[in-house]
């Protein structure tokens, strides 16, 4: 079905839609939006990874089927559970107002429901790298002195990055493609899945296809990029 969309694409509108600043804009806060919840993602999510590798304490199961929760609920549900809890109204938005910092139709609101959704994909593929690094090297490091934020930096990082990094790919590819979550708690400022929604609703397919289009082949030569940069380092 891509390949059919994109191969009856007209290349004129295709390059006439590029030129829309309102969609240039929606596509550019798309993928800042996906980097900068890939990145708290990364600080967040890696040091839970590695703990739930590597240590057994009392409702790790649980700990580890509630990560994956976002992964098979309704999007939309994932959505009125943000606003329940970052909504102007409730407490941690409330909290957050007081810094200045709101939730509710604006960039951070979009970051944080990317992010919920998404980072299952990173934790649980960076969680399966750690498992993969033996913990004796770990352990070896430690008696040579290091202190265990050494050893982590310096020995079991290093070995389970590409992990992490493929986990990182599918986190910022699920985040960029994320409309249930996002058109419940940040309608606005439009992302790109919102405005192709709102255009097919207003305009229907002819209209709406041009974009979809364009965010497919961006993200697609963006994913080819960074899964290459993987494989060559399986292969060094």
């Amino acid at each position: 079905p891509l390949i059919n969309m994109i191969a009856a694409s007209d290349p004129g509108i295709l390059l006439d839609t590029l030129l829309d600043p309102q969609v240039r804009g929606v596509i550019w806060l798309s993928l800042y939006a996906a980097i900068i919840a890939t990145i708290v993602g990364l600080v967040l999510g890696v040091p839970l990874a590695y703990l739930l590798a590597r240590t057994e304490f009392p409702g790790k199961k649980l700990l580890e089927g509630l990560i994956d929760v976002p992964i098979v609920i309704p999007h939309t549900a994932a959505g009125i559970a943000l606003l329940f809890v970052f909504g102007r109204n409730f407490w941690a938005g409330k909290a957050f107002h007081l810094i200045g910092i709101d939730f509710v139709d604006s960039t951070a609101g979009i970051v944080i429901a990317m992010l919920f959704v998404s980072i299952p994909f990173l934790i649980d593929s960076a969680k399966e790298g750690f498992k993969k690094v033996d913990v004796r090297l770990e352990k070896v490091s430690r008696t040579l002195g290091a202190s265990p934020w050494q050893a982590f930096f310096r020995i079991s990082l290093p070995l389970a990055w590409r992990s992490i990094l493929a986990g990182s790919i599918m986190m910022w590819a699920r985040g960029i493609s994320e409309f249930g979550a996002v058109i419940i708690l940040a309608y606005h400022p439009m992302i790109a899945s919102t405005l192709i929604f709102e255009r097919f609703e207003s305009y229907g397919l002819s209209y709406s296809q041009p974009v979809a289009v364009l965010l497919i082949i961006i993200c697609l030569f963006v994913f080819i990029g960074l899964r290459t940069i993987v494989y060559r380092g399986e292969k060094a």
